[in-house]
């Protein structure tokens, strides 16, 4: 299992780069612990969905809220054009909302 440390500093997340994403995750982060951490925000490795956390060793704390954002999924032809894309809702938990699987308060 790799520690919070190894976890943040991997590339591992599939997160894309949109700043209308981004800034609605800076909004629920400020809400939830303030202005001042948003130095430590990094989407690319200490944002992760539930599932992700999971298969790292990682669960959430009981009681912590999903920090909402969106995704867009492209659906496409046999040829690889895309045809349409929708909206998805995607639940995101920051590493302040995480401990390690076998640990308990």
């Amino acid at each position: 299992m790799q520690s919070l440390k190894e976890i943040i500093d991997s590339p591992v997340t599939t997160y894309k780069g949109s700043e209308a994403t981004k800034s609605m995750v800076e909004e629920q982060l400020i809400a939830k612990y303030g202005k001042a951490e948003l130095k430590n925000l990094d989407c690319y490795h200490n944002m992760r969905t539930f599932h992700s956390w999971l298969n790292l060793g990682w669960k959430i704390r009981r009681g912590e809220k999903a920090i909402k954002s969106i995704t867009f999924v492209e659906q496409k032809d046999a040829n690889g054009n895309i045809l349409k894309q929708f909206r998805r809702p995607v639940f995101l938990f920051y590493y302040r909302q995480v401990e390690k699987i076998g640990t308990a308060k």
